[in-house]
């Protein structure tokens, strides 16, 4: 852990900070409402101003933070107070100055983002920053604007108190102070006649302090607010203290221009005589910006409705005054227009569709936007019917043909609904119950509903459970590979092996791929997983060239593993550690993965095939877009669907359907393998019609790796006709 250094003027520094006589324990309240906003803002889980003394720091304001380290040397703040940036670190365990910070250890502490707050002086007192217990993958240039606007307003929040301290403090000091301040500053007497005027005063009210000594403050306060001031003012002379909020009124500059403005005040004694000095800021723009930082907070930019922040809000407000309903609902098919239109295009669908749901809303019913393709409905409607009929009406809007760049697209959308307060009553549980409903309705196909139930629930927590036992499973080796022997349909010589994953289960015994490769794919675990199978298949390949120098491996792929966009680098890794040749490693990829993974698939697919290794697709021809990925992407092999050579045992039609999908790979160049080879007559049509290669049961089952041995390499090769 390194240590944060420490200012070249450290006394000064120090000294600047002690100016603002601020408690250690109650802090700055006039601060909390903008950690509160940064909190929304960013969706941070914590947010602080924290100031940094000799050799501790202390929370000025906080969200979020319940225990924090107090000690300088551990302060995450007290290095950003050294940059004249926002410091950002992503992932706090892989940074070399706070890998083995106790926060860090401890969990408490992954991702930070501070800018350091400054004194009039230059001297940095700490920092506005954003905590969060996960690391974040980055923090974009929008946000680092966003946050220095936060700072803004934090720093002129402290320079205020900063000259309320000094008038509390040392009276014949103030003016001194307030001329060096950026902010308008006037002293006054019980009489309301001004007695002190600043630069900044100049600026603000574009009269001179030669003009104003001596004025009433009546000339800068507009008339309706002027009893506001006056009677402040009489309060203080009773005795009574000067309001420590600030108040509002409208200023008045030489021109007659009106402008929202805020007082802020102070008081203190010259003798008998009592002396007022006033902070007094324009908000013209400050009430822009809280404006415009309210619509990040609580509105989608993208289409304007409200977002999760605001629909929590208001869904809470609505839980206590009764019993609300949510309804969410999705897009179907909205990847493809991204992919084939652009994402501009996709922006505009996306728009288009808001604007038809919010349509289909009668007020007061709310709709947001909660995540990419995602929205929700705030409504009280309760009545079954009326839900119904919404719902229908929901789904209607989405089916509509929507048309971008002369292009008409088609979308379809599911609904889940959930009404308080027998399926929730806090606004989590309420979203999370329509989100349960949802995954049901997606299960009955595009274009239904489901109103949540509580078995949706009991799943739920089976899948989450499930999960954890998939974690358990790859760190405790339960995971193991099966191979099924591929075979030469010309001669019936075994060529190679398909690795099919298994699962060991310490109670349910051994699982096939259909019982849990779902739940695998669908989790963080696909590629660890992918990368043990990868490396496992490889390493008995290895073993198995030792019988025959050709033997090849075939190993299916995940969509998980190309994320990372280094697939091509594992798999070279995995030949160069087992010492095999390119061209004996097989790998079976999906349409699923080429329609729905990542952009730069279709280049880490090439860089794989220069390398000589084959490529295969599997289960072709039962999804639509097979025949024309062929054309995309650099197959060497396709592997010819079960459902498809059982028609080799049916009708004359049948049987013309899996010849010239024989005859169109031949053509193209591309090698055949045929699965599910039941029946000697299933191989034997294959072969006599030009498929190379088959697999399935007649040949073999998948077996471990020592019965694999035994079966199929230390025995004579089974033929074709028996």
């Amino acid at each position: 852990m390194r240590c944060p250094d420490r200012s070249s003027d450290e006394p000064g520094r120090l000294q600047a900070l002690a100016e603002y006589r601020i408690d250690e324990e109650a802090g700055l309240p006039s601060l909390d409402p903008i950690v509160d906003m940064a909190v929304r803002i960013f969706d941070c889980p914590a947010a602080a101003v924290n100031m940094i003394g000799d050799d501790h720091v202390f929370l000025a304001a906080n969200y979020g933070i319940d225990d924090y380290e107090a000690g300088r040397d551990v302060s995450f703040c007290a290095h950003a107070i050294n940059q004249n940036d926002v410091m950002v670190v992503e992932d706090t365990a892989l940074d070399p100055r706070f890998h083995d910070n106790p926060a860090v250890l401890s969990g408490a502490i992954r991702f930070y983002a501070g800018i350091a707050l400054k004194a009039p002086s230059g001297h940095a007192l700490g920092a506005l920053c954003l905590l969060d217990h996960q690391p974040h993958a980055t923090f974009p240039e929008e946000d680092r604007a966003r946050l220095k606007q936060l700072a803004g307003m934090v720093s002129d929040k402290l320079e205020l108190r900063r000259l309320e301290a000094i008038a509390e403090a040392h009276p014949s000091r103030f003016e001194a102070s307030a001329e060096t301040s950026p902010n308008a500053i006037i002293c006054f007497d019980g009489n309301a006649r001004i007695s002190a005027w600043n630069g900044a005063a100049t600026q603000m009210f574009d009269r001179t302090a030669d003009e104003m000594i001596g004025q009433s403050v009546d000339v800068l306060i507009a008339e309706e607010d002027r009893g506001l001031v006056h009677g402040a003012i009489a309060d203080v002379l009773d005795g009574a203290a000067p309001c420590a909020a600030a108040t509002p009124l409208t200023g008045l500059r030489r021109s007659g221009e009106r402008f929202a403005g805020e007082l802020h005040w102070s008081r203190w004694h010259e003798g008998d005589a009592m002396h007022f000095g006033a902070i007094i800021r324009d908000m013209t723009e400050k009430l822009r910006e809280h404006d415009a930082l309210y619509r990040l907070a609580n509105y989608d930019s993208l289409t304007g409705l409200p977002n999760r922040n605001l629909l929590h809000r208001r869904l809470s407000e609505a839980l206590v005054e009764g019993a609300p309903t949510v309804i969410v609902t999705d897009l179907g098919g909205f990847a493809d227009i991204n992919n084939t239109l652009g994402h501009d295009a996709g922006d505009n669908v996306l728009c288009t569709v808001a604007e038809r749901i919010r349509a289909a809303v009668a007020e007061p019913g709310l709709v947001a936007r909660i995540g990419g393709t995602v929205f929700a409905i705030l409504l009280d409607e309760r009545n079954p019917v009326g839900l119904h009929r919404l719902t229908d009406a929901v789904l209607a809007a989405i089916a509509q043909p929507i048309v971008v760049d002369g292009q008409e697209v088609r979308l379809a959308g599911n609904c889940g609904v959930a009404i308080a307060p027998g399926h929730g009553e806090s606004h989590d549980e309420l979203i999370t119950s329509a989100q349960l409903a949802l995954f049901q309705a997606r299960s009955s196909g595009r274009g239904s509903s489901s109103l949540f139930t509580s078995h949706l629930r009991a799943e739920a927590v089976a899948r989450r459970m499930y999960d954890a036992e998939l974690h358990r499973a790859l760190e405790r080796h339960q995971f193991t590979l099966f191979y099924q022997p591929q075979v030469r349909l010309a001669d019936g010589a075994l060529v190679g092996a398909e690795a099919l994953i298994r699962w060991h289960h310490p109670e349910r015994g051994l699982l096939l791929p259909a019982a849990f490769l779902p739940a695998l794919d669908g989790g963080v675990l696909a590629e660890p997983v992918g990368r043990w199978v990868l490396d496992a298949a490889c390493a008995q390949a290895a073993a198995w060239q030792a019988f025959d120098p050709e033997f090849r491996m075939s190993i299916n792929l995940s969509a998980a593993q190309f994320r990372s966009g280094d697939l091509e680098r594992q798999v070279r890794d995995a030949l160069d550690r087992h010492g095999l040749r390119p061209q004996t490693l097989e790998l079976e990829i999906t349409e699923n993965i080429l329609l729905h993974g990542q952009a730069n698939i279709l280049e880490q697919l090439g860089a794989i095939r220069d390398r000589g290794i084959r490529l295969s697709f599997d289960d072709f021809g039962t999804g639509f877009a097979s025949l024309n990925l062929l054309r995309d992407y650099p197959v060497s092999h396709i592997k010819i669907d079960k459902s498809f050579t059982r028609l080799a045992r049916g009708s004359g039609r049948d049987r013309v359907i899996v010849t010239s999908l024989i005859d169109m790979a031949r053509q193209l160049g591309i090698g055949v393998i045929a699965e599910g080879i039941e029946l000697i007559e299933d191989a034997e049509f294959l072969r006599e019609n030009g498929c190379d290669e088959g697999q399935g049961h007649y040949f073999g089952k998948a077996v471990p790796p020592a019965v694999f041995a035994e079966q199929q390499l230390r025995a004579t090769p089974r033929r074709a006709n028996g």
